[in-house]
């Protein structure tokens, strides 16, 4: 489908498809691309369910998006792409997240990534490397790199990465897709599981600008949990679409 959040949103306002079949076409879509891409180490199928027809009712209509896999979610998963980690269930969910999700955007799946987000080749993650999806047997660049692959694959609309040095800018580039980063203050931390706590950042991954723009509207938030926050976040809400 190609979808860019602009044209999801107004296909679901003008009646072209619906939140259900969009979520169905790229759930297929995203299984069958990650045998060869390995962009997705799990499907989150059961919390896509759970959550679908109330999210549906949201701003963001259930937009399919994907997480990387060092963000918690409450009950799900967060390995860091770690053997260390493979039975850790977060035990609440990022900030990030819960803006995400208080404006009805739908997680599919959870990204490859770097393990811990220390590297940039692919080649550490325990569930092994991901690939470019427009050059094959090429790298897409790390620590993000499940991210960018699942969006310049179409296997999500839009997916979040953290950058500590380069992990969402470099990624971005190879694959040709935007790599959005705030100002460090805007989007809180909280619920990220750190490298490097104090250059740490959530960032978007995004096939268009405006996209970008308008998930930063939702991100962004002063939050109490995380003392890097600033109230000025409140005034990225108010951008205009």
């Amino acid at each position: 489908m190609n979808l860019t959040i602009a044209k999801y949103l107004e296909g679901i306002k003008n009646k072209l498809f619906t939140s259900k079949e969009v979520l169905l076409d790229y759930q297929k879509r995203a299984k069958s691309l990650n045998p060869e891409l390995n962009a997705c180490v799990r499907f989150n199928d059961e919390y896509a369910t759970t959550h679908a027809e109330d999210f549906a009712q949201k701003p963001l209509a259930a937009l399919p998006i994907m997480v990387k896999d060092n963000i918690l979610i409450k009950g799900e998963l967060a390995t860091c792409s770690s053997k260390m980690l493979e039975n850790y269930q977060a035990p609440y969910t990022a900030t990030c997240m819960e803006n995400l999700e208080q404006a009805g955007a739908l997680m599919i799946g959870q990204t490859n990534m770097d393990e811990f987000a220390m590297g940039s080749s692919t080649e550490s993650s325990v569930y092994g490397p991901s690939y470019n999806p427009y050059w094959e047997n090429r790298i897409p660049w790390g620590s993000s790199w499940g991210s960018a692959v699942a969006v310049a694959a179409d296997m999500a609309i839009a997916a979040l990465g953290t950058d500590t040095g380069w992990s969402v800018r470099q990624p971005a580039a190879l694959c040709g897709i935007v790599g959005f980063k705030p100002s460090y203050w805007a989007i809180s931390r909280y619920g990220v599981v750190p490298m490097a706590s104090s250059l740490d950042q959530v960032w978007i991954f995004s096939k268009t600008v405006e996209d970008a723009q308008l998930l930063l509207s939702i991100l962004a938030s002063k939050d109490t949990h995380d003392s890097t926050s600033s109230a000025h976040a409140e005034d990225l809400k108010n951008i205009e679409k």
